[in-house]
């Protein structure tokens, strides 16, 4: 049973509210997304979103959760497919294909999960370095390489629809 500080627990409330609106945006946004690609990538990232929601509660309960136990291996395939369903999918724009082929509001929603990525994964590196427990740090910083994780996949996915400027 983990003994947490006020100021710990404070700063897991944020992160937790931080991980329920990011589950809650992604969702929404797979729904609202018109290409499908990116309404897998919503909702993959809702379904880790909510991991990290779950591995929050988990250590407001007094329990650390292992993040070492085998979730690095599939984290590592979701990342290669989701890559390889990237790839898979260029070819199929064409090479004649204008900056403006993308859907706009698929654009929008592009640029708000990436800088709610940004700010979540700060929150992250804040909050690393106020808890004096290393087990719940090694979690939180796992979580923060996740989070950035999903900045990349929705960089690459922008940079591949020709959405980044």
């Amino acid at each position: 049973m983990v003994n947490l500080t006020t100021k710990e627990r404070l700063l897991l409330e944020d992160e937790k509210s931080h991980e329920t609106l990011c589950v809650s945006k992604y969702n929404d946004y797979s729904n609202r997304a018109k290409c499908q690609e990116l309404k897998q990538l919503f909702s993959s990232l809702a379904q880790k979103e909510q991991q990290h929601l779950d591995s929050i509660n988990q250590i407001l309960n007094g329990t650390v959760p292992n993040v070492n136990s085998g979730n690095q291996g599939s984290q590592n395939q979701q990342n290669q497919q989701m890559q390889q369903n990237s790839t898979l999918s260029m070819p199929n724009m064409g090479s004649n294909v204008s900056s403006a082929t993308y859907d706009e509001n698929d654009k929008m929603l592009c640029q708000d999960t990436l800088s709610t990525e940004k700010y979540v994964s700060a929150t992250y590196n804040t909050a690393i370095f106020e808890f004096k427990d290393k087990n719940i740090r090694q979690v939180l910083n796992h979580i923060q390489k996740e989070e950035q994780e999903h900045g990349e996949q929705i960089y690459n996915y922008m940079n591949q629809h020709n959405m980044y400027n």
